[in-house]
């Protein structure tokens, strides 16, 4: 399959397409930011959006803990903490008074601290500073497989419990009513939330990873009038701005995670913008 891509891409007439590493981008690319968009829609309307970016940065401690005890590949340690650090965070939102905002910055704030606390004293901070910023070009064949389960993993979800996470999103009460537990549901959707965070980190940067769920969802909402209308806009438009910002990059050298988050403000401001612009043009012609 691989191969059949690179072959396909290989005989579009530009620069970029002569580079494996620029190919496989693009197809990670499009297998993943489509789902971004998708999964941003419940991260906003839940108000989740503090959520996953606490996620990205406990990614540190996963990151601390899978060097401790001796992987060589931190993905495992870094998802296996993930999930646990969201179990946790749910846990107790539900079981305290305490708000969904203080109970996230208390654990954000302990996960970062203790990450960097044991990366640097075990001297390797630097040596995982590319976890910062990511590194989309690097992602090859086998990251391409996991970035597909990832996106067959919200796919599934939203079959299953797209309305359910919404209906919670939207009044608990309702959901409790319907013999669904909110609970369950929200967590699962976290532990989906913090295995996608984790494993587009290492290609997107944990500084703006929580970007590519924020942007998408809020430009589709200026321009949908219906749930199913929102949710293929902002899949539409994370996937268009991380093609366009991946071809951007490559003419304009700099990094690829910051240039595609970069284009999806640049669709928000617009389409701020024209709603703007369309809302006085009414107004006028009242």
């Amino acid at each position: 399959m691989i191969e059949a891509w690179h072959a396909l891409v290989g005989s579009l007439p530009f620069s970029w397409a002569a580079y494996d590493f620029m190919k496989n981008a693009l197809l990670a690319v499009i297998v993943i930011t489509p789902f971004f968009g998708l999964a941003g829609t419940v991260v906003a309307g839940n108000r989740m959006a503090f959520f996953s970016d606490a996620v990205g940065h406990s990614a540190l401690t996963g990151i601390a803990l899978g060097l401790i005890a001796g992987f060589t590949d931190m993905r495992l340690p870094m998802v296996v903490f993930a999930v646990l650090f969201a179990l946790a965070i749910n846990l107790l939102i539900e079981k305290s008074r305490a708000s969904n905002d203080t109970v996230i910055a208390v654990f954000m704030s302990f996960a970062v601290a203790l990450g960097i606390a044991l990366l640097s004293a075990a001297g390797s901070f630097r040596k995982f500073s590319v976890y910062l910023v990511g590194d989309i070009l690097a992602v090859g064949p086998g990251d391409i497989a996991g970035l597909a389960l990832v996106s067959a993993a919200v796919l599934v979800f939203f079959f299953f419990f797209g309305g359910s996470i919404t209906l919670i999103g939207m009044e608990p009460g309702l959901a409790y009513r319907s013999r669904l537990s909110p609970f369950m549901v929200r967590t699962l959707f976290s532990a989906l939330v913090s295995v996608t965070v984790v494993l587009s980190i290492q290609w997107m940067g944990l500084l703006i990873v929580n970007s590519l769920f924020i942007l998408p969802a809020a430009a589709a909402r200026l321009v949908s009038r219906t749930l199913r209308g929102y949710s293929f806009a902002a899949m539409g438009i994370s996937l268009f701005s991380g093609i366009s910002g991946l071809l951007i990059s490559y003419y304009a050298g700099a990094s690829c995670g910051a240039v595609i988050v970069l284009c999806a403000a640049f669709i928000y401001a617009a389409l701020l913008a024209a709603k703007g612009i369309a809302g006085i043009m009414a107004r006028r012609d009242y």
